[in-house]
C-alpha cells in the first residue's frame, strides 16, 4: 500500500524500494510481541480513556519525562491492572513498552538485527528509522527533509487504514467489534486535522484505494470484501 501511494505521489523507484523495507519493517520493535497479553493492557487502558501513544501521553501528563512514557503508565496503573487481572511483571513491561516505548525498543531490535539484513543485501539508511517512527514521534521529523516527512506520513496513512479495517486487530486491542470504511477515513481525517497527515497525502491515499488497488488488502484484512456502498463511499470521497 505504502509503495503505492509513494509512487502515485512521484517518488523515483529507488527511493521507495528503500522506502518498502522500512515499511515492511517498521513493526521490528514488536518483535516478542505476546498477542493476549499486549491485547489485554490495551484493550484495558482504551476502555479507561487512557492514552496509549507518547504523543498523546505527553499532552495529558506533560510533567512525564521525554522517553519515560513506559514508567510513569506502570507507576501510575500498577495496581488497578493488577485488580483487573493484569499483573505488572517484566513480559508485561516490555508489551507496554511496545507502545508507549516504542523509540527505544525500536533503536535496541535495528542494533540486534542490523548485521543480519545487511548480509540480506538490504542497505540501511538513517531516514528510515526516523519513517518507522513518526507515528508515534511526529517531533522527531520537525527538521527533516520534505520527502522523508511526507514518505513517513504514507507510512502512517495506509498503516491505519489498514488497521481500522483489520478485523482481528480491531478485536485484539481497538474494542471494535466491526469495520467500516468511513471509519477509517474518520480517522485519518482527524490525524490531517491535527497536522500528523498533509492533504497532499490524504488526496493520493484516497485517489489509489478509490481506484481499487487496495481491494485485495482490504478483504483480507477484514476477511470479507468491500461492498458496493463502500465502494460508492471511496468513489465519492475522492472527489
Amino acid at each position: 500500500m505504502c509503495a503505492a501511494v509513494a509512487s502515485a505521489l512521484g517518488h523515483e523507484s529507488d527511493r521507495v524500494r528503500q522506502y518498502q523495507i522500512a515499511c515492511l519493517l517498521h513493526d521490528l520493535g514488536r518483535a516478542g510481541l505476546d498477542r493476549p497479553l499486549f491485547g489485554k493492557i490495551w484493550s484495558w487502558a482504551k476502555a479507561h480513556g487512557i492514552p496509549t501513544r507518547p504523543r498523546e501521553w505527553r499532552a495529558i501528563h506533560p510533567e512525564t519525562t521525554y522517553g519515560r512514557e513506559t514508567e510513569a503508565f506502570i507507576a501510575r496503573y500498577r495496581q488497578a491492572l493488577a485488580t483487573d487481572g493484569i499483573l505488572i511483571t517484566p513480559w508485561a513491561k516490555e508489551q507496554i513498552e511496545m507502545r508507549l516505548g516504542y523509540a527505544r525498543r525500536l533503536a535496541r531490535r535495528l542494533r540486534a538485527v542490523r548485521s543480519s539484513i545487511a548480509r540480506m543485501g538490504v542497505r540501511w539508511e538513517s531516514w528510515m528509522q526516523a519513517v518507522m517512527l513518526y507515528y508515534y514521534y511526529p517531533e522527531k521529523l520537525a527538521r527533516a527533509r520534505p520527502w522523508v516527512k511526507e514518505l513517513a506520513e504514507v507510512l502512517v496513512a495506509c498503516e491505519q487504514f489498514e488497521a481500522y479495517s483489520n478485523q482481528r486487530r480491531g478485536r485484539d486491542y481497538y474494542v471494535r467489534n466491526k469495520e467500516t470504511i468511513a471509519e477509517a477515513f474518520a480517522y485519518l481525517e482527524k490525524l490531517e486535522r491535527e497536522g500528523i497527515l498533509s492533504a497532499r497525502v490524504m488526496k493520493t491515499l484516497k485517489h489509489v484505494a478509490a481506484s481499487g488497488r487496495f481491494d485485495a488488502i482490504i478483504a483480507e484484512a477484514r476477511g470479507r470484501r468491500l461492498t458496493p456502498r463502500e465502494r460508492r463511499f471511496l468513489h465519492r470521497m475522492e472527489r
